[in-house]
């Protein structure tokens, strides 16, 4: 279907494109403008085949006999008129009437109408909607009609409500839809001219100057500097005044249109309400303050004279001075007039310019060339501290729980270092808990014998004791005391600083721990606690290595003396001693200027690494005894088997089919066994002499010496640790490699 006449629409375009080279004209159907074709029907009155007569649609509002609404045909399409009002006004020399401008719209969709006043500068009046958008009835005798596209035109009188509308003219779209329904336009018309407008504008036009003002251009300067700003940081000395101190501002000269800013820096907890500004953005007077000035006395333009006629006809006017010599000049600062070191007034406070920032000091060098920003120190210097005195500790609670009530008037509790409690605390397999073996140092021939463990809880400074329970001793053994921090003796008890405790730096082996009257000698430490002093060597010197060979370099003088008892100990020549033989040449040489602590230390680092790896009798020896225990004899079937397998005769086979067999004939071993020995039979190219494999395994005709137990070497410090064997590991020192490092000698 195509689309209907609209106005702005041509009319080849509402025609469908296969019907645009056939001649077409305008009809009416039932009242209804169409566009129908010129095909003729045949005889008889008939459309011939192919023949369609299509109506178009009214370009009405109202028409009849159309299939799309008019609403829709018709939307956002509106009509615009101009017209105006001669409005009466009463009692009023000035003027006898009044002309109003008016815009009458009418809308197509619905015939609906809108009168509006367009806004005058200055008026007086109310204005906008003069009529709101709705239907408005023919005025009487005709009030049951209401007005259509039809009764409007150019140059006609048109009556709303009582108010005659004179149309003069109408906008471009108006004027082509009105022509084309068929509408003859009048010829536009002229509004006339206002009496009273006419009469304010001359008297405008006589009261301006016959010369040229002066002109101030300030678009380029805000052109060019627009959003930069310079900043100063300044200091106002107000402590002469009663309650005065030193404050701290900031100063921003904005280059846009010269006005400047001050903000202060508040600091904390000084007692002052917090303002956004000090000075609001303006321009700063350089003799300020300048006083309070009559209206009108501060002015770009000079009034010289003022004259005016008491008729209608003299024009009231003034003359303005040329030479401005009753002028009031007021001189304000510019950036010129800022510098570091200048001291500017701020309506009456004396402010100093001590620093800038980098942009503010690369825009001087730009423009003026200033090199030298040497900043002044504005910071106040910093009050006298008074020293806080508190009250000595009365004896009820601890220490802390009594300083905590003389801080506040509400006492609150201690808060302990949370996050040392996280990271000491202990996870997993780290305990971040030091053990230490102790024993009494005392002259009771009874408390001799009695073994401790001190632990230390790296997470809060706890200590907790523990006595080894030995049976038919005595002396009931276990919790020895609970956990708690530990203060150092000799120390006065009412007094008003916090006691000090025993800290982990204070705990070594050889130390003597005076744990709340017990004297305590640390004989020995755990490994975890030795590899923690070793890994934090910075805070337990004790277990520093370099500290303790510097101290050996000290006997360089001693050197041959201590290559003698080395070697004089080592008489098999294998180069290195045991801890036992160690400890003594160190400790006999030195005279005492290494603890036990630096000694274990020493030989810790100088340890002969111990093989790990198993011997090949024991690993036979256990071989031996699980097959023992399964009464496994089958040796000669597995050889012969070998044999079978084994074609070129070269007594050899490879180890993964040894294994294989050894499976498949469930040789009661375990894999990682088995694994073991198999390795230790193996050649370079990964295979088993298969003979001597089942003959060392075969339990009849090569038995192994039973298995006997490991000895433990014991140290002279103590021989025991709850029970249990030394916890110190080194059993062999190379004595050649620190002889080497400390005193530069050859083997």
């Amino acid at each position: 279907m195509a689309l209907p006449l609209l106005p702005g629409n041509s009319f080849n375009r509402n025609v469908g494109k296969e019907k645009f080279h056939k001649s077409q004209h305008w009809g009416f159907c039932n009242n209804v403008s169409m566009l129908v074709s010129e095909d003729k029907p045949g005889i008889g009155g008939e459309l011939l085949l192919g023949q369609k007569m299509k109506p178009k649609y009214s370009v009405f509002p109202k028409g009849m006999g159309s299939d799309v609404p008019s609403w829709v045909a018709f939307d956002k399409q509106v009509l615009s008129f101009d017209a105006y009002l001669e409005d009466e006004v009463p009692e009023k020399s000035q003027e006898n009437y009044r002309i109003r401008r008016y815009k009458i719209y009418f809308y197509l969709e619905d015939d609906t109408i809108q009168v509006n006043e367009p806004e005058l500068k200055n008026s007086g009046m109310p204005q906008g909607t003069f009529i709101r958008r709705h239907r408005i009835s023919l005025p009487p005798p005709d009030e049951d009609q209401f007005y259509t596209v039809h009764h409007f035109n150019i140059n006609i009188d048109i009556i709303f409500y009582g108010r005659t509308f004179k149309i003069y003219d109408c906008d471009t779209f108006t004027k082509n839809f009105l022509k084309k329904i068929g509408v003859k336009l009048n010829p536009p018309g002229q509004c006339p001219e206002d009496p009273y407008m006419k009469m304010r504008r001359e008297t405008l036009d006589c009261m301006e100057p016959l010369r040229p003002y002066e002109s101030f251009d300030t678009l380029k300067q805000f052109l060019e500097y627009d959003r930069k700003v310079l900043r100063f940081f300044c200091l106002w000395d107000d402590s002469a005044s009663v309650f005065g101190d030193r404050r701290e501002l900031i100063l921003h000269y904005f280059l846009s249109d010269d006005t400047i800013e001050v903000k202060e820096v508040m600091p904390h907890n000084s007692g002052r309400d917090a303002m956004s500004l000090f000075l609001q953005r303006r321009k700063l007077p350089k003799y300020g303050p300048p006083g309070v000035y009559q209206p009108g006395q501060i002015t770009d333009r000079t009034v010289l004279n003022v004259y005016g006629g008491l008729t209608e006809n003299r024009v009231g006017s003034y003359l303005l001075d040329k030479y401005k010599l009753g002028k009031v000049d007021q001189e304000f600062y510019k950036d010129c007039d800022l510098f570091i070191g200048a001291t500017i007034n701020v309506w009456g406070r004396k402010v100093l310019l001590c620093d800038c920032d980098e942009f503010t000091k690369t825009y001087y060098k730009t423009k003026y060339g200033i090199e030298n920003f040497t900043s002044i120190p504005c910071k106040a210097p910093p009050p006298p501290k008074i020293e806080r005195k508190f009250p000595p500790y009365t004896g009820f609670g601890s220490e802390e729980d009594s300083l905590r009530s003389c801080i506040g008037l509400m006492p609150t509790r201690l808060q302990r270092n949370f996050k040392k409690f996280m990271e000491k605390d202990s996870y997993g397999n780290i305990s971040n808990t030091l053990r230490f073996f102790a024993k009494l140092f005392t002259h009771k021939y009874a408390d001799v014998d009695r073994m401790f463990v001190i632990s230390y809880f790296l997470s809060d400074d706890t200590i907790s004791v523990f006595e080894h329970i030995e049976r038919n001793s005595g002396i009931t053994g276990g919790k020895f005391l609970k956990r708690i921090r530990v203060k150092k003796p000799g120390q006065e008890v009412f007094k008003s600083e916090l006691s000090e405790y025993i800290k982990a730096e204070d705990l070594y082996i050889g130390a003597k721990v005076n744990v709340n009257g017990y004297l305590f000698l640390l004989l020995n430490a755990d490994e975890y606690t030795l590899n923690y002093m070793e890994t934090n060597s910075d805070k337990f010197p004790m277990s520093s290595i370099e500290l303790v060979l510097q101290k050996l370099k000290e006997e360089e003088s001693k050197s041959r003396e201590i290559k003698q008892v080395f070697t004089a100990a080592d008489c098999r020549h294998t180069k290195m001693v045991d801890y036992n033989t160690f400890r003594d040449i160190i400790m006999s040489l030195t005279v005492g200027k290494l603890t036990d602590h630096e000694v274990i230390t020493l030989a810790r680092h100088y340890q002969v690494p111990e093989d790990t790896s198993p011997n090949m009798n024991v690993l036979i020896a256990q071989a031996h005894e699980q097959l023992k225990k399964n009464t496994f004899e089958n040796f000669e079937r597995l050889t012969a088997t070998c044999v079978y397998q084994d074609r070129e005769k070269k007594k050899v086979l490879p180890s993964k089919d040894i294994r294989r067999l050894c499976k498949s004939s469930r040789l009661p071993l375990t894999n990682d066994l088995l694994g073991s020995i198999l390795s230790g039979f193996e050649d370079s190219k990964e295979q088993i002499n298969y003979e001597s494999f089942f003959c060392a395994l075969n339990w009849r005709m090569n038995p192994m010496p039973q298995l006997e137990a490991p000895s433990y070497m014991k140290e002279r410090c103590e021989d025991e640790w709850l029970g249990m064997p030394s916890p110190i590991r080194v059993k062999y020192i190379n004595y050649i490699r620190l002889l080497k490092d400390v005193f530069d000698l050859e083997e």
